[in-house]
C-alpha cells in the first residue's frame, strides 16, 4: 500500500494511473476509520481497479464554536486498517499542504445547504463541497463513495457533480450500525457511558418512524412521538428531527415521493446525525 502526503505526489501518481488505463475509486474520510468507512472501501473496490482513501479532517467545514480541535484522530491506526482492508493509496495531506494560501475560491451548492445540518452550521456545507472538489482534483478519481449516514453531504455533493458537470460518479453506500442499532461514527468514542447506552434512543425513533410511516400513519404524527421519545431520555438534546423529500430535501408533509427523516441530537459536546431513507416503492 502506498502512503503519500503530497498534492502533487497524488496528482503525479493519479495522472499515471489514468494513463495507464486504471479505474480510480476515492473514499474521502476525516479518518478515525470504523466499520462504516471500510465498508466504503469494500463499495468503492467494486467499481474500480485502484482504491484510494483520502484522510483529511477538514477546518474549512467547522464553525469556530464546533469541534475541531478534539476531533478524534490516529493515523497510524487507520493507515493500518486501511491496508487490511485491502487500500492502494492512503493520501493524507496536512492542512498546510490542502490550504497553502488564504482560500478565496468556494464551492457553495444553494437551497438544499441551507436546511438540515445547514440551517445551524453556517459555512458548513461550502466547506465541504470546496474539500471534496479539491480532492477531485488531486485524486481524479472515476468513482467516489459516501455514506448515506451523512445523506444531506451526499445529496449536495451529487447536485454540485451535476451541476458543474464533474466526470465522477457517486456512490451511496448504506448506514452501518452497531449491534443495538446506533449509526458509526467517529464521534461515539467521545460519548460516556451513559449517553452511549441512551444514544440508541436515534435509531429506535427512525425504525419506529418508518415503520408507522408504512403503516399509513402521518408524518406528522410519527415525528411528534419521535420528539417526545427524545427528549424523555437524559442529556439529549434534541437540535432537530425533519421529514424531507430525497434528494432535492424539500419538506414533506405526506408521504407520496421518496422520503427522509433526518436527525441530530447533542450529548454534552458530541453532536450526533442519523437518518433513514423511506423509498415509495417499498
Amino acid at each position: 500500500m502506498e502512503r503519500i502526503s503530497t498534492v502533487s505526489a497524488m496528482q503525479a501518481r493519479a495522472k499515471a494511473l489514468r494513463l495507464n488505463g486504471r479505474r480510480i475509486g476515492l473514499i474521502p474520510t476525516m479518518g478515525y476509520l470504523h466499520e462504516g468507512h471500510l465498508s466504503l472501501i469494500d463499495e468503492a473496490k467494486k467499481y474500480s481497479d485502484i482504491t484510494v482513501l483520502s484522510i483529511f479532517v477538514n477546518p474549512a467545514q467547522f464553525a469556530p464554536n464546533e469541534d475541531y480541535n478534539n476531533y478524534p484522530g490516529d493515523i497510524e491506526r487507520d493507515i493500518s486498517l486501511a491496508e487490511k482492508r485491502g487500500v492502494d493509496i492512503v493520501f493524507y495531506p496536512s492542512v498546510e499542504e490542502m490550504y497553502p494560501d488564504k482560500q478565496l475560491t468556494w464551492i457553495n451548492v444553494e437551497t438544499i445547504t441551507e436546511v438540515l445540518c445547514g440551517a445551524n452550521r453556517e459555512g458548513h456545507f461550502r466547506g465541504v463541497s470546496t474539500v471534496v472538489t479539491k480532492l477531485f482534483n488531486i485524486v481524479k478519481p472515476h468513482v467516489a463513495v459516501f455514506g448515506q449516514k451523512d445523506a444531506q453531504q451526499a445529496a449536495v455533493i451529487q447536485k454540485m457533480v451535476d451541476d458543474l458537470n464533474m466526470d465522477v460518479m457517486i456512490h451511496i453506500a448504506s448506514i452501518v450500525r452497531e449491534p443495538d442499532g446506533l449509526a458509526m461514527s467517529s464521534r461515539n468514542i467521545r460519548l460516556t457511558p451513559e449517553d452511549r447506552k441512551n444514544a440508541v434512543i436515534l435509531s429506535q425513533v427512525l425504525f419506529r418512524a418508518k415503520e408507522g410511516i408504512l403503516k399509513g400513519e402521518s408524518i406528522h404524527s410519527v415525528l411528534a412521538a419521535a420528539i417526545k421519545d427524545i427528549q424523555a431520555v437524559a442529556h439529549a438534546e434534541l437540535e432537530y428531527i425533519e421529514a424531507r423529500s430525497y434528494p432535492d430535501l424539500e419538506p414533506m408533509t405526506d408521504f407520496n415521493n421518496d422520503l427522509l427523516i433526518a436527525l441530530a441530537t447533542h450529548f454534552g459536546n458530541v453532536r450526533l446525525i442519523d437518518n433513514i431513507l423511506i423509498e415509495k416503492s417499498s
